[in-house]
């Protein structure tokens, strides 16, 4: 909500009021959709639910597509958009951390609270490793410091750095998209777990 704010549209204290009851409605959708469930998303990793593809893969075709149109009728300027500054080395092992720690407790952040709410024993362990985790960057970062800050290649663009227009740029998000939606549904019946589907019904 950070442009409403920046031109006074809303208050700092409807912002937070407004936050929360996306917030709310965010883990209502979670949870509905079953993403408390650790082996939902651990399935994604082994193959058997690839449900988690499928919501990201959307998202971003939603999410790149509300951005293009928005910004065709001019109704958004992308230059204000903030983007993330790239530090390539400290990126790749936060991937593999955070890949490692979502295959091995079943969660990521989000879902780890969204199942904590319903008081799932094993998604409080998780949260708590992941405060652990927390403690233990941020005590020891003297160390690992030049690491975190290697190899920065500033906020790159993805369709700038292709040499390619949004427009197309988002056209082939949408087409890998496709073909992982259907890598997806090959993965689901290759390694099908009978087991699995008995406690979804």
């Amino acid at each position: 909500m950070g442009p409403l704010i920046v031109y006074e549209i809303i208050s700092e204290n409807t912002n937070l009021f407004l936050a929360f009851i996306i917030g709310i409605g965010f883990g209502f959708v979670l949870e509905s959709n079953g993403f408390s469930s650790s082996r939902r998303l651990a399935g994604m990793f082994y193959g058997y639910d690839t449900t988690v593809l499928k919501v990201f893969f959307t998202a971003a075709i939603v999410g790149a597509l509300g951005l293009l149109f928005l910004s065709l009728f001019h109704w958004i300027d992308l230059s204000y958009i903030y983007i993330n500054p790239t530090y390539l080395w400290s990126t790749l092992g936060g991937g593999v951390i955070m890949g490692a720690g979502f295959i091995l407790g079943g969660y990521c952040p989000g879902t780890s609270f969204c199942a904590a709410s319903i008081g799932k024993i094993d998604a409080l362990a998780f949260i708590g490793g992941m405060f652990i985790g927390i403690i233990i960057f941020t005590e020891g970062f003297p160390v690992w410091e030049s690491f975190y800050n290697a190899k920065f290649l500033g906020s790159p663009i993805l369709s700038d750095m292709l040499g390619t227009s949004r427009g197309v740029l988002t056209f082939l998000i949408i087409i890998i998209a496709l073909g992982m939606f259907w890598v997806g549904e090959w993965s689901e019946k290759k390694f099908a777990r009978d087991d699995y589907k008995l406690n979804q019904k």
